[in-house]
Order: C-alpha cells, then sequence, then structure tokens
C-alpha cells in the first residue's frame, strides 16, 4: 500500500495494484480498476516512486531499480 493525501489533507493508503492510470488534469487523478477516481496532492512521478519503492520493499519485481 502507498500513502496519498486528499485534497482536503486527509492522508490514506491506496493498493496499487488495483491502480489502473494516472492523469494530471491538472489535479493527479488516479484511476482504480473498480472505476473510482482518486484525486489526490502528490504529483504523478512522486506516485509513481511510491508504486517502485513499495515494489521493491515487497520483493515484488527482484530486478526493479
Amino acid at each position: 500500500m502507498i500513502k496519498v493525501t486528499r485534497l482536503d489533507g486527509v492522508e490514506y493508503w491506496l493498493n496499487p495494484h488495483q491502480m489502473e492510470s494516472i492523469e494530471c488534469k491538472p489535479d493527479t487523478t488516479i484511476l482504480m480498476l473498480s472505476g473510482k477516481h482518486v484525486i489526490v496532492k502528490e504529483k504523478a512521478d512522486v506516485i509513481l516512486q511510491r508504486i517502485i519503492d513499495y515494489r521493491k520493499r515487497i520483493g515484488f519485481f527482484k530486478n526493479e531499480e
């Protein structure tokens, strides 16, 4: 799970394996596989780095660096 911050400042955790896409329009919008849209304060590159760090931490892909 990765931590994200909603626009109202509330922090919560998302499962990156349930994310379908990330858009910047201009707020960062994460589309989940369920169809739900989550708008967060973090920029897309921050979200991507958190996903990479999470996957490394759980050993999902040992060749990711």
